[in-house]
Formats: C-alpha cells, structure tokens, sequence
C-alpha cells in the first residue's frame, strides 16, 4: 500500500520549530519535503541548539526534520533562485514560516511564482499574518502565549503568568499549516488553480481558546485560575495528591461522579444537596476538592489509579516524562520511533501519531545539510525546458 501522501512534494523554506513540525506530518505520510537551507546562514539553526548536539546535527533537529531532503540554495542570488523556480514548477506547494513580510520578501507568494506553475500553492505561516498592524514583527511560541490570553490561564491563583510546558502554539500552528497545504493542494488539482494561504501563529492560538474564548467574547466570562489544574467549570475534574505523588481524576459524567464517591467510600456525599449536580459542585468547588482531597491522600497513586480505572473513571497517574515514554500503552502502540544516525548514535523519538492506512511511514534520520543539492539539480538538469517549450 503506498503512502497516502507519496504523490506531494513540498518545498520548505523553514525554520526552528513551527514550520518544520507541520511539514513533518506531510513527510510521515510518505510527502517529499525539501527543505531549502541557506548556505550563508549554515541552514536551519536548530541544527546547533544542545544539548545533544555534535557539528550540524543535534537532537532538536532531527525531531522535527526526520525523512525529509535538504537543499542548499541562495534564494537571493540569480543561480539559487532559478534552481528553486524550477523545483516549483514541478511542486505542488511552497510552505515558508518567516516574519509576515519574509514570504513577500524573498518571492514565496502566489503573485511571484503562479505564472512559474499555476497550480502552485503558496502556505505562509507567520507570528501575526500577512496583514494588520503586527505583520512584520517577529514572534516566537512563548510570546505569543502571552499575547493571547495563555499565559493568563495557566497555573494556579497566586503563580505568576506561566506558559506551558510545551510549545503548544507552534504545533498547533503546524498542524494547522499541514492540514491547509493539503486542503488548498486538493483545491488547486480540482480547478487547476492554486494560491496562497495566510496562516499565523496567533490566530492559531486565539482559535485554541475554543469555549473559554467564546464565553469572554459572548458573555464577557472572567477565567480564573484555578489551584491544582482544575477545570474551569467541571468539578471534579483535576489533579489531586496522593500517599506518594498525583492523580488525575476527571468526572465529566454525573456517573463517574456517583462511581467516584462509590470507590471512596464516601456515600454520604451522594445525598448532599451541595453536591448534587454540576452545577451545585461548581459553587461549592473548594467543599468538594476539601471533602474528595482528604481520601486520596490515604493511598498511594497506583492503588488509586488501578481501582478508579476498574470503575471506570478517567484517572491516571500524572507522569514525568521518561515515565510517560515507557508507559504500556505507549510500548503496545510502539508510539516510540527508533533509527541510527551517523554522527548521534541511536535516536529514539515520539513516533507520528497520525494512524491512517499506508502510513505514517518508517521513521528515518534528518537530511544533512545540503545532502540532496546535487540531486535535485541533476533533476533540474535532466528535465530542464527545451527551448522551444
């Protein structure tokens, strides 16, 4: 079976995080990503970040660059740019995550190559957009957490402004790139016309507000934040602290409620009218966690976790990562991908999550830097226009 997305080919003008992490789940679905890298700048600069970092190769980039092709190529220079026009011409897209005005730029618009290949799609993926008063500043994950609202959410009530522990903002923002490239490349083989795509960093986060933003811009909602990683409006639905570390319980469901308070040995609290619906738990939020709070403590995490798990409520341990990684349902999904490298030894990564039949297909390393230059041109080279095309 071949892969689901053998027949695209992607040229990447990209960089660090964002961008390389959406163009990744085009390469796990079998995509050809060339990645043009800048021979004066030495390419993409999460080739240098440590740790785990030896030359032009490092841990950071191979997690978001494996299975794709590298290209050094000029783009402001005549040679580089003629090179790159052709490996358009036989491209269904060019995706770029610069500033706002970078695309413009550096000739990465529709307006700049549609008449190279009419079909070609132009992603752009930026901090703020192609327009508005923030195009053309610089924007990076955590940055934009603060701008939209993230950081005003996070943590408990007395903590400063947090972020999160992951750079949720740019993988969103990959995703989100990755599904409009291929939305807009569908479009373009349908009606034989392509274009640009206008995507931000941004955006992506405000759209991530999903039911808190809707509830602010509806009602005028105040979130709080809330102590141990509650929920804003369901209870109980957090972590709480146990004999030897913390649970994650969630009671999205009156029945897991009812389950819940049956595992506890706590009926009583089935007939308390404080407690008797979503509504009435929300109001007495800090009774319930006071009330739920002093069992869990009682035992140790596993105990809790294996007996709420066998009535059937959402509960796990709260893992540190290597505890996360090693985790039974991680092994039997073999959710860790593992190749050799050259230069790192052993690599071992979070495998694509992306389940779909023919792919994602088998893991394999990064591009060196340059490393697919000289095919690519001997592929401009053989199929070069004649003169009288």
């Amino acid at each position: 079976m071949s892969a689901p997305l053998a027949d695209l080919r992607i040229v990447a003008v990209e960089q660090f995080g964002a961008g390389p992490f959406g163009t990744l789940q085009l390469a796990d679905l079998g995509a050809e990503v060339i990645k043009i890298e800048d021979p004066e700048s030495g390419g993409d600069v999460s080739r240098s970040i440590p740790p785990y970092q030896d030359g032009e190769d490092s841990l950071f980039f191979e997690t978001f660059n494996r299975g794709k092709k590298s290209v050094s190529l000029d783009l402001r220079g005549e040679d580089g740019r003629r090179v790159f026009e052709a490996l358009v011409r036989r491209s269904d897209a060019v995706f770029s995550n610069l500033r706002g005005d970078g695309a413009q730029k550096l000739g990465l618009t529709y307006a700049a190559l549609g008449e190279i290949n009419p079909a070609i799609v132009c992603c752009s993926l930026s901090g703020y957009g192609n327009t508005g008063p923030r195009r053309a500043e610089g924007a990076y994950d955590h940055v934009i957490q603060g701008l939209a609202g993230w950081m005003s959410l996070t943590g408990g009530p007395d903590d400063p402004p947090m972020k999160s522990g992951l750079s949720l903002v740019d993988f969103a923002g990959g995703y989100v790139a990755a599904l409009a490239i291929v939305a807009a490349v569908w479009r373009a083989r349908r009606d034989g016309v392509g274009g640009d795509c206008d995507l931000s960093l941004f955006e992506t986060a405000l759209a991530l507000l999903t039911y808190q933003g809707t509830w602010v811009a509806s009602r005028g909602y105040e979130p709080q934040r809330l102590a141990n990683s509650a929920h804003q409006s369901i209870v109980p639905f957090q972590a709480f602290a146990t004999a030897d570390g913390w649970l994650m319980v969630a009671c999205a469901k009156e029945k897991f409620w009812v389950r819940l308070l049956e595992v506890l040995g706590r009926d009583d609290l089935a007939a308390d009218p404080r407690f008797a619906d979503f509504e009435a738990r929300r109001e007495h939020r800090e009774l319930v966690q006071a009330e739920l709070g002093a069992e869990f403590v009682k035992r140790p995490t596993d105990a809790w976790a294996d007996a709420l798990r066998e009535a059937g409520i959402p509960a796990q341990p709260v893992n540190d990562v290597a505890a996360a990684l090693s985790d039974p349902q991680a092994l039997a999904r073999k959710a860790i991908a593992e190749y050799e490298h050259e230069t790192l030894g052993t690599v071992r990564l979070p495998a694509s999550p992306l389940r779909v039949p023919g792919g994602p297909v088998p893991a394999t390393r990064g591009p060196f830097r340059g490393e697919h230059t000289e095919e690519m041109l001997n592929e401009v080279r053989d199929r070069a226009p004649r003169p009288e095309d």
